[in-house]
Parts: structure tokens; C-alpha cells; sequence
């Protein structure tokens, strides 16, 4: 399903050049226009008609935040190139605390973008196809399983496959937005299709329509998610990581700033009215059943006609880029999860690559908690949206503050650089300044986000980011104490005296045997086999066919009245210890191999139970000898059974004899 295993030296080849990586990395901010002049105009109507007078200030006001980002994440490309992001930012300059509230304030960005995305995915596909409005979670959930197995097959291959609906996107926007500009220009205006309709206002005080305002902006603020993903993804770029990474991030901006303005104004030029509860469209007598058309459908339909070819292809394009858009999560989730791995802040097994040279784990563990939240909210855009963007500023702040504090150093005892140290200073000083607005701002949206967000919903993204800071706390705490204790130092020494075997027996089966040849095999110091008997019946049995089988290794019957298969042999073996002294003993058990996952249930409970108490006992080691059962054929294609030829015919086998191994008296030194 997701490709034949690449080998390592293939990872050059898995890089991306920037026609591929501004599809990978930008098409979330790239997306999101498609959504946030909807969310922008939405909260301003709240307040009446009256209030999209103010939509273009509002605009202009992302517009300038937006340049503002972008051009502070190029010096955090260029001074930070691993990979790390914010959080290495954050961490290095601010501490280790605030590097962890980034990391947690991106994880729940990154998920979040995956659940919005194909949220507003769907929404537009129901704009275009309203029967399939009973059937929006599930629709969202395959998409996210979709998205998951294509970036399961690799960068290269999901950058390749992603490509023409994110470029098709931008071409079919971008002529959308100049048709209906100029058809505005000689007097022909769109006219959306909700323009008939007024809206139901609410009164609002002073107080409120500032809050209004202020909710505006947050809202409109959504098109600045994923910004952050270029500067966490250089690693993924062609050498020169730094420049390509660079470029891509300023067509990203300079694109998403076109079209985000020139969508929100053909918006207000042909008069969408895009309510956040249908109904309060009046005249609408079809608010209740019929789902509200988003606000790039609407433009498209007033713009080409409502069911032409061209409305179709808008639709279809910004239906596929929001669903792409989750692709920059995708890409980012498991980038900044081998760094937080690499630091011992998150699970190894983040930090491992798969067959196809991509951190497979992170992919999915993101699909799972992607379609945990769709479930549980619906696939509702309007509600998912209010848990957006939160985390994406809190890492904007402290990564621009951390940047701060890093030209600040510099400036303190700048590096030796080729060229005229004032010019350098005066490098850094620019670099300073953009960085210190860039927290302002994001600072500012930050708090403006929280106090209009907070009770719609945003709450519990401040309840999600402090449970994944302890447990991230709590992993490198854990990993730090693991490193300690095994840590080789000068105290510490290991030694043993003495080399005994066993051979754990249950009845006189084939694993059984050959367990027992392994242990003969392996040439102890001593052997010998030892039965928990459970069952007076069935030790008889075992003493009768172990002198029938002609083996001459002893047997040692343990007796255990409760029938617990382990206290009587943990005994056991602490008397041998106290007798013996540091003697290693390492204990033989048959494993059943098996084919089918069904199997797994029906054998081993018992054994893996004695296993796991007998690891907790000093100087003892175990030796598992599989026994491949006949449907083990399913996993590696032969069996088990020795001798089938024997078996068929019916020929007597005679039993071999089995004796411990002695060791010949060593010879006296002349």
C-alpha cells in the first residue's frame, strides 16, 4: 500500500525543491483564504450590515501581520536551520520551560490544522453537493485516512501528488479574482446570491463592538496558520536548505496576501451575507434544511454563474486545496516530533524513520488524534474553528521573543564574520528590530485571540497544551533518570561464578526437546530440567516418557499445592543463589510461533506470565527457543515439523539419547 522500503542513501532524493515544497509546506496559508474572509465577514455581520464598512480595515490589518510574520520567520530560517522551529528557538534563548509551551502550543496547531482543514474541505464539497450533508464526519474521516496513506508513501511522492490541486487552486482564484474585478470595473458587478437577504443584527454597546471588532480580526487571523511549518520543515529542502527554504516562504506570503485581499474584496463587492446562524438571513425560508453555501462558493457562482463548468472547478479546487492544506501538519507534526524525540522529550519511536524515509509514526499518531476530535465536534467548521489558531500564535510570541533575546546576544559579542563589522551590527540591529515588532504583534493577537475565542470554545486548547507540557516534562525526566542509572561508571562492576541451566518442562512435546538440545547444545557448567507440578497425574506421565525418551539430563519435580506456575521455581532458584553464590542461571522455555493474530489469544498466557516474573529475579536470564507452528507458513513461508518423511511412512524413530554436556579434564601444563 504505501511502497516498496527505500534504502537510506535514497534520502537525498526525498528532498524537495521549491516548486514541490510550496505545495508541501504552504498550502495551508495558502488555503486558508478560502476560510478566513468567510470567518472575518461572519463575526462583522453579528453586528448588522452596517458593520462590513469596517471589513476592509479589518483586512488590511491581517494583511499587515501577515508581512509582518513572514518576514521575521525568514531571519529564524536563516539563524536556525535544523528544523527545531519556535521550539528550538524558544528553548535555547528563553529555557527549557518555554521551549515545551511552544512544542505543546504546535502539536495542538498542527492537529488542529489537519481537523480544520478537512472540515472546511468537506464544508465546500457540501456546497457543491448538499445531499451529502448527513454524511459530513464520515466524509472528513476517510479524507484524513486518505491524507495519511499518501504521506505514508514519502515527501517526494505526496509533494508530487499534491502539487496540481494547490497550483490549480491559485490559478483558479487568482482568475476569479481578476474576472471579477474587472467585471466590477465596467460596471458589471457580481452579485452574490445572498445579497437579497438582510441580516438580523444584534444590539450591541460600545464595549461590544469593540469585542466584535477585535473577534473580527482573530477570526481573519486564521490565514496566517502554517506560516511556522517552512521554518520547522528546512530540513526537508534541497541544499541550500536555508535559501530554498527562504524563497519559498516569501512567494508563500506574497501569494496568500493576494488572494486573501482580493477574495475578501469580491466578498464586499458582490454583497455576500454569511451569517453564523442561517437563519438570521432574513428571508431565507430554506435556512433550517438547506446548508449555507460557503463564501468562496457564493463568489464563484455570482462571478461565472451558478453550476457552470468554472463554478465547479473552484469548488472542486478549494475543496482538494483544504483538504491538501492538512498536508502541512502532516509534513510538520512528524518533523517537530523527532526533534522533541531527539531531545528525550518525546517517545523514541517518533524519532525513527520508516520504510519510506519519513518519521511514520508522527503521521500516525496525528490521523488518529485528527479523527478523535472530528468525531467528537462533528466535522462543525464554525465550532472548530474558535479551537483554531491559539496555538499557533502562542508559538509565534515566544519564538519571536526568543529571537529577540538571540540578536540581542549577538550584539552583546557578535561572531567574527568576514566584511565590515558595522555593517554586520547594523544586520543584526534590522534583524532585531523586525523580530521585536514581530512579538508585538503576535503578542498583541495572542491576547486578542484568547479574550474572543476563550468561552467560544478556545478554552480547551488551554486545557490540551498544559496536559502535553507535563507529559512531555515528564518523558525527559524519565528518559534523564533511565540515562542515569545506566550510565557506565568507575563503581559499578559486574561478575559471576558459575554457569547452571534449566529447562522449564510441561509435558513431553517437541518444543520441549528441543529446548532441550539448545540448552545441551549451548555446553553449561551444569543442566538440568525442572516440572511446577500441577497435577500428580500428568508428573507421572512426564517421568514415565522422560525415561522413554532415553534422556539423561535430570529432572526435577517442584511441587506447588496453590498451582502457581512461578512461586515454587522463584524459590527455587533464590536457594540455589544463596547456595551457589553469583551463579548465572539461564532458563530454556518453548515459544509457539504463530501466523494469524487469532492464535496469539489461544497460547503463551502462561509462559509470558512466568517470563515476566522470572526477568525480576537476580542472575537469571531467559532463552525463548521458538517452535514454529504450520500456519507460521503465512509469516515465513515454511514449517516447523522435522523429519515429515519419517512421519508419513510410519517408520519407528528410535529416541535420541540425550546426555549434558561434560567438559574433558583440561590437560596438566608441562
Amino acid at each position: 500500500m504505501i511502497g516498496d522500503p527505500l534504502p537510506t542513501e535514497k534520502l537525498e532524493g526525498q528532498l524537495l525543491p521549491k516548486k514541490l515544497a510550496l505545495p508541501i509546506f504552504a498550502s495551508d496559508p495558502l488555503s486558508s483564504v478560502a476560510y478566513a474572509p468567510q470567518e472575518l465577514l461572519m463575526i462583522l455581520m453579528i453586528g448588522g450590515l452596517a458593520f462590513l464598512s469596517l471589513a476592509p480595515w479589518v483586512a488590511l490589518a491581517v494583511v499587515v501581520l501577515l508581512i509582518t510574520v513572514v518576514v521575521s520567520y525568514r531571519q529564524l530560517i536563516k539563524a536556525y536551520p535544523s528544523g527545531g522551529g519556535d521550539y528550538e528557538v524558544a528553548h535555547k534563548n528563553l529555557g527549557e520551560k518555554a521551549g515545551l509551551v511552544v512544542a505543546a502550543a504546535l502539536l495542538v496547531d498542527y492537529v488542529m490544522t489537519v481537523v480544520v482543514s478537512v472540515a472546511s474541505g468537506v464544508d465546500n464539497i457540501i456546497s457543491a453537493f448538499p445531499e451529502l450533508n448527513p454524511f459530513r464526519v464520515e466524509l472528513a474521516v476517510v479524507f484524513v485516512i486518505l491524507l495519511a496513506a499518501v504521506n505514508l508513501r514519502g515527501v517526494s511522492e505526496s509533494s508530487k501528488a499534491f502539487a496540481i490541486p494547490t497550483y490549480l487552486f491559485i490559478g483558479s482564484v487568482a482568475v476569479m479574482i481578476v474576472t471579477g474585478l474587472l467585471r466590477a470595473f465596467v460596471g458589471d458587478a457580481p452579485v452574490a446570491e445572498s445579497a437579497q437577504y438582510a441580516v438580523q443584527a444584534e444590539n450591541l454597546t460600545h464595549a461590544a463592538i469593540v469585542l466584535l471588532l477585535l473577534r473580527s480580526f482573530a477570526s481573519g487571523c486564521s490565514a496566517l496558520t502554517g506560516v511556522e511549518a517552512i521554518s520547522n520543515g528546512v530540513p526537508a529542502f534541497r541544499v541550500p536548505k536555508v535559501r530554498n527554504a527562504q524563497q519559498t516562504l516569501v512567494i508563500m506570503g506574497v501569494t496568500a496576501i493576494l488572494l486573501f485581499a482580493g477574495l475578501t474584496a469580491l466578498a464586499l463587492i458582490s454583497n455576500v451575507h454569511y451569517a453564523e446562524n442561517p437563519c438570521h438571513l432574513i428571508g431565507w425560508a430554506e435556512c433550517a434544511t438547506e446548508p449555507q453555501r460557503s463564501l468562496i462558493a457564493q463568489v464563484a457562482a455570482a462571478t461565472f454563474g451558478d453550476n457552470t463548468i468554472f463554478f465547479f472547478v473552484i469548488q472542486a479546487a478549494t475543496a482538494l486545496v483544504l483538504l491538501l492544506a492538512a498536508n502541512t501538519a502532516f509534513n510538520g507534526f512528524p518533523l517537530l516530533g523527532s526533534v522533541l524525540a531527539r531531545d528525550g522529550y518525546a517517545p523514541k519511536a517518533l524519532s525513527t524513520r520508516g520504510d519510506r524515509l519519513i518519521f511514520s509514526n508522527g503521521v500516525l499518531i496525528l490521523a488518529l488524534a485528527a479523527c478523535v476530535i472530528l468525531v467528537v465536534f462533528q466535522a462543525n467548521l464554525t465550532v472548530l474553528i474558535q479551537l483554531y489558531i491559539i496555538g499557533v500564535f502562542v508559538s509565534f510570541t515566544l519564538g519571536q521573543a526568543g529571537m529577540v533575546k538571540h540578536w540581542l546576544r549577538e550584539l552583546k559579542s557578535p561572531k567574527k564574520r568576514k566584511g565590515d563589522e558595522r555593517m554586520t551590527r547594523a544586520a543584526i540591529t534590522r534583524a532585531l528590530v523586525i523580530n521585536f515588532v514581530g512579538a508585538l504583534m503576535t503578542a498583541s493577537v495572542l491576547i486578542v485571540v484568547t479574550i474572543t475565542k476563550f468561552t467560544h470554545g478556545a478554552w480547551i486548547v488551554f486545557v490540551m497544551m498544559p496536559i502535553l507540557f507535563v507529559l512531555m516534562l515528564g518523558v525527559h525526566r524519565y528518559y534523564r533518570d533511565v540515562e542515569r542509572e545506566i550510565t557506565v561508571d568507575a563503581t559499578t562492576t559486574f561478575g559471576a561464578q558459575g554457569d547452571h541451566a534449566i529447562v522449564l518442562v510441561g509435558r513431553m512435546q517437541k518444543p520441549v526437546l528441543k529446548a532441550l538440545d539448545y540448552a545441551i547444545a549451548a555446553q553449561h557448567a551444569s543442566l538440568e530440567a525442572v516440572h511446577i507440578s500441577l497435577d500428580d497425574e500428568a508428573t507421572k506421565r512426564l517421568k514415565k516418557d522422560w525415561v522413554k525418551q532415553n534422556i539423561h539430563v535430570h529432572l526435577r519435580i517442584l511441587n506447588s499445592p496453590y498451582r502457581d506456575m512461578t512461586y515454587p521455581l522463584i524459590q527455587y532458584l533464590k536457594e540455589r543463589r544463596a547456595e551457589h553464590g553469583s551463579e548465572v542461571v539461564t532458563i530454556y522455555m518453548p515459544q509457539y510461533i504463530v501466523g494469524h493474530w487469532w492464535e496469539a489469544l489461544l497460547h503463551n498466557h502462561k509462559a509470558r506470565r512466568v517470563r515476566q516474573k522470572l526477568m525480576l529475579v537476580h542472575g537469571v536470564t531467559v532463552t525463548l527457543v521458538p517452535w514454529l507452528l504450520d500456519s507460521s507458513d503465512v509469516l515465513y513461508g515454511r514449517r516447523s515439523r522435522p523429519l515429515p518423511g519419517q512421519d508419513r511412512r510410519g517408520e519407528p524413530v528410535r529416541p535420541v539419547a540425550r546426555r549434558p554436556h561434560v567438559k574433558a579434564p583440561a590437560k596438566p601444563r608441562r
